[in-house]
């Protein structure tokens, strides 16, 4: 049960992460253009 929780918090994070990156990107894309 504690490896599965493990996996569930770092694949939340991973999409919080690249979800943050997509912001950056596009306000930076926004920007540029």
């Amino acid at each position: 049960m504690g490896d599965y929780g493990c996996k569930k918090d770092s694949s939340f994070a991973l999409i919080v992460v690249l979800f943050i990156l997509l912001i950056i990107v596009g306000t930076a894309f926004v920007k540029h253009y």
